[in-house]
């Protein structure tokens, strides 16, 4: 939890509320452009934006309970779920789309795995995994930011899901035959 006691939980999402932002409001002037109107990178920029300013930064001040870490991983699958609806409504996404999806699905999956070591098991020292989580999901959050701004596949996530969902294709198609 290196990340957190040098910077602090506020800090952390604030600077990540900040980065969404910009990234929506560049996204924005993009589309008032004409450069990609026909996308829904807009509007996942706009999701992620409201999606982080609600769950990280709005609900630790209003909030009666603390959050916890099952609740950051609810927000995530709410979101995940909004930008499938838009995706769905829309039928054309960007690269940052991928980036997006799987950034919030391994938010999740570790932010569950907190919430277990946590809450259900009841550990309350740090050993690898609180440190995997904290260095892994700031690094994921930077490339989701990184992702709705540039809109390139920076990592070759993109062509990595091509080539998965390509073998699956082909392994089907060979079954049947």
């Amino acid at each position: 939890m290196f990340l957190t006691d040098f910077f602090g939980y506020f800090s952390l999402s604030a600077l990540n509320f900040w980065a969404f932002s910009m990234a929506f409001l560049f996204n924005l002037f993009v589309y008032s452009l004409g450069v990609k109107r026909e996308t829904t990178l807009l509007i996942s920029s706009f999701i992620m934006m409201v999606s982080y300013g609600v769950s990280d930064y709005s609900l630790t001040w209003i909030s009666i309970n603390e959050l916890t870490y099952l609740d950051w991983a609810l927000y995530d699958a709410i979101t995940i779920a909004l930008l499938v609806t838009t995706y769905r409504i829309i039928k054309k996404v960007t690269v940052s789309f991928t980036y997006l999806i799987t950034g919030l699905s391994i938010n999740m999956c570790l932010l569950l795995t907190m919430h277990l070591d946590v809450f259900i098991y009841n550990n309350r020292d740090t050993w690898l995994l609180w440190d995997i989580y904290g260095f892994t999901v700031s690094i994921i959050d930077i490339f989701m930011i990184v992702a709705l701004i540039v809109d390139r596949d920076f990592l070759g996530l993109h062509k990595l899901k091509n080539k998965l969902f390509g073998l699956f294709k082909s392994s089907k198609t060979q079954h049947i035959i």
